[in-house]
């Protein structure tokens, strides 16, 4: 029995219950989840195991890699820019990011990138892992790269290269790097653990990851995968970079180059409680600090592509770079907007219920909908309000 910590307010007693559930029905090995609603935090637990190689328990201050989750911070600092009005999701990236227009992607819309619709999912440059981790040779690789389908007529998940194309907007618009936005932004008027680049004075608090074998019941799913992780094919090209980031064995997000360096759409290293503050700060204020107003909140969660997805062969709907309530990621009811992250983690708001959420974990799920986890606790947080 996984021994549960921390904090649970009367009337959400049901968020407790399936948060243990998830220990011990649904193979939880550790995690977290926070709530907070109308700007006060509800719910704020953790349990479980840390490492599973050396027994460490799941701390108040364990840290754990999210995956795309980070994706909605990265959105977060481009609807700053845009709040502050030194960006527009209408501008062309080269007018700030004169070397992108390369290859013809001159008209290539901030709007675009944010929404999946550059034709941007990997590079044919012939970079390594070393040379990834240095993020320098892959901003050079996209300047070069030309889009692999037109532009603004389709979606798919740029699953990695999302994060380095908007954090390159971030840094050339505002002069610091994404990893130091946040810092300086973000983390620090809201008292949180956040980095997108990690210190390594904190690597001894993040949580080990541990993949899941793939189950041998599930014809469709393993149908899907095989589909989706063919070499080639654009699930393949862009959830592993053509096979240069990888966490099946000798996973490299276990590794202190990915944690130390910036990869803004799939390294963020956080916690529960962090998350769930951070998500209900760009809808309301939390401790006097509110991120985006309501216009710019509004602005970044309107629906900009809905349907058929080239990368991940399913459907799937963005704002400016949040994932929006779908089939995919239940984010209880429409409004929400956030990001899932590959494995089950999930962060996300919504301002009708006031509401930030955050759930991280260290056993990385299958599922190519939502997770189970998630589920229930969305269930639970949904009869609680």
């Amino acid at each position: 029995m996984a021994e549960i910590e921390g904090q649970v307010d009367d009337g959400f007693g049901a968020v407790a219950d399936a948060f243990r559930a998830n220990f011990d029905e649904r193979d939880e090995l550790g995690a977290a989840f926070a709530l907070y609603v109308d700007g006060d935090k509800k719910v704020d637990l953790w349990g479980g195991t840390a490492n599973a190689q050396t027994g460490t328990p799941w701390t108040e201050d364990t840290l754990q890699l999210v995956f795309s989750t980070t994706k909605g911070i990265a959105a977060t600092a481009i609807a700053m820019l845009v709040q502050s009005g030194t960006l527009r999701y209408d501008d062309p990236v080269s007018k700030h990011w004169p070397e992108f227009a390369a290859a013809g992607k001159d008209d290539i819309t901030v709007e675009q990138v944010m929404s999946h619709q550059a034709g941007l999912i990997a590079v044919d440059a012939p970079i390594d892992f070393d040379q990834i981790m240095a993020v320098t040779p892959v901003i050079e690789s996209l300047q070069e790269q030309a889009p692999m389908w037109e532009p603004g007529t389709a979606h798919g998940y740029h699953a990695i290269t999302y994060g380095w194309l908007a954090g390159e907007i971030v840094a050339r618009v505002d002069g610091r790097r994404i990893g130091q936005f946040v810092q300086d932004e973000i983390a620090g008027p809201l008292g949180i653990d956040m980095w997108i680049g990690l210190p390594e004075s904190e690597e001894e608090r993040v949580s080990r990851l541990e993949t899941t074998p793939l189950p041998t019941d599930d014809p469709a799913l393993l149908e899907h995968l095989g589909k989706l992780y063919a070499r080639g094919a654009n699930g393949y090209r862009a959830l592993a970079l053509d096979g240069r980031l990888s966490t099946a064995k000798g996973n490299h997000f276990n590794t202190r180059a990915v944690h130390a360096t910036e990869m803004p759409g799939a390294n963020g290293i956080t916690t529960a409680r962090s998350l769930a503050k951070f998500y209900a700060a760009t809808a309301g204020t939390v401790d006097g600090v509110r991120l985006l107003d309501t216009d710019t909140m509004n602005a970044a969660r309107t629906q900009r592509v809905s349907g058929d997805d080239l990368t991940l062969l399913t459907a799937s709907r963005f704002g400016a770079g949040f994932w929006l309530h779908n089939e995919g990621a239940p984010m209880i009811q429409d409004g929400s907007y956030g990001h899932p992250g590959a494995g089950g983690s999930l962060g996300f708001a919504n301002p009708e219920l006031g509401i930030g959420y955050g759930y991280v974990m260290n056993r990385m799920g299958n599922n190519l909908t939502a997770d189970p986890r998630c589920l229930a606790l969305n269930d639970a947080v949904q009869a609680s309000l």
